[in-house]
């Protein structure tokens, strides 16, 4: 696989992969000097990385004690996805009307990748795959602010989807559930496919809330 275009693109997406595969886990303090040179980089591109993945709330700095991975919580899992919700069934439902058969080509590809990675026991790569699969359900729409807001928001949870996917039940329920969006998409039925996309977030928050220890309900 190619290297992203610059360092500090490569340094991100290798952090990213690391929290995602719990390399580095919830707590545990970020060695700055040690993944370095693991990466063969300087600390310069690392630095930049950590201020992105702080503002996404991957991490946390602590003065004198530096960079930290954040731990989970429900409430800012509930946060990102109602803000999803919102976000994405505008989306989806613009671009359920607007889908070729080019893209209708593209979901199919991505899904066939999330299955694929899910017969491989590959955490990394579904979780890579069901994101292409997503975002070719909402780039038809043609709205470039709304999804960099949804991007940053995706960004800030594939630790939470780490956690989903590791069990057996939720990778065949996702593979169910896309199986029906799908059917959605290729009947450019829009609001069949903003449905079923709701429901297959609250699946995975409902799941996520016997993990994540808070009382808040998913409203």
């Amino acid at each position: 696989m190619a290297r992203p275009p610059t360092t500090q693109e490569y340094v991100l997406d290798e952090l990213r992969k690391a929290i995602v595969s719990r390399q580095l886990s919830p707590r545990q303090p970020i060695r700055q000097d040690t993944i370095a040179h693991q990466l063969g980089v300087s600390r310069v591109p690392l630095r930049e990385a950590l201020k992105t993945l702080e503002a996404e709330g991957q991490v946390v700095y602590e003065p004198h004690r530096g960079y930290s991975v954040a731990e989970l919580s429900l409430a800012d899992l509930l946060e990102v996805y109602r803000l999803r919700e919102l976000l994405e069934s505008e989306a989806a439902a613009v671009a359920a009307r607007k889908f070729t058969d080019t893209d209708l080509s593209r979901i199919t590809d991505a899904q066939r990748d999330v299955d694929n990675a899910a017969d491989d026991n590959d955490l990394v790569g579904m979780i890579a795959a069901n994101r292409r699969f997503h975002f070719a359900l909402l780039q038809p729409a043609e709205m470039p602010r709304l999804l960099r807001i949804v991007r940053t928001l995706w960004d800030a949870t594939d630790a939470y989807r780490a956690v989903y996917y590791n069990s057996d039940v939720n990778r065949a329920r996702v593979r169910r559930e896309h199986e029906e969006i799908v059917r959605a998409a290729e009947q450019r039925d829009a609001e069949e496919l903003t449905a079923l996309l709701t429901a297959h977030r609250r699946h995975a928050v409902d799941t996520l809330r016997a993990t994540l220890d808070t009382d808040q309900p998913y409203s």
